[in-house]
């Protein structure tokens, strides 16, 4: 079972950066079946929700100060999930990690995600 983020890397303020976080093995035959989010944490800093997507893709959820410029889409017959970060700031350098839940929990709670991946890392330069 395995989660690779990619994508992250160092740019300046009001770049744009897609993350790319591929699934594999066993437990995501079915990658259709989890819900997938994006969290981040910054140095010094607790790990926070960036944003989560329904199973099919239909729903949604972002934090609310990131809505506008966070946009998470999933590609479920590539076992991928996105996240496109337009308008980049400093404050959002980061470590930013994807997880798998199945169903039941919160989508915000990192506590009720079961699969995680080794994060990328966003550095934004001012």
């Amino acid at each position: 079972v395995q989660l690779q983020a990619s994508g992250g890397g160092l740019v300046q303020a009001g770049d744009s950066l897609r993350l790319s976080c591929a699934a594999s093995g066993r437990a995501f035959s079915y990658f259709s079946y989890y819900t997938m989010g994006w969290f981040r944490q910054a140095p010094g800093k607790e790990r926070e929700f960036v944003a989560a997507i329904s199973q099919s893709g239909r729903s949604t959820y972002y934090v609310d100060f990131m809505k506008g410029r966070f946009t998470i889409s999933r590609d479920n017959a590539k076992n991928t999930v996105y996240l496109q970060m337009n308008s980049l700031k400093p404050e959002d350098t980061a470590v930013y990690y994807c997880a798998a839940k199945g169903n039941g929990g919160s989508y915000y709670s990192d506590n009720d995600y079961n699969y995680w991946g080794q994060g990328t890392l966003v550095t934004v330069s001012s």
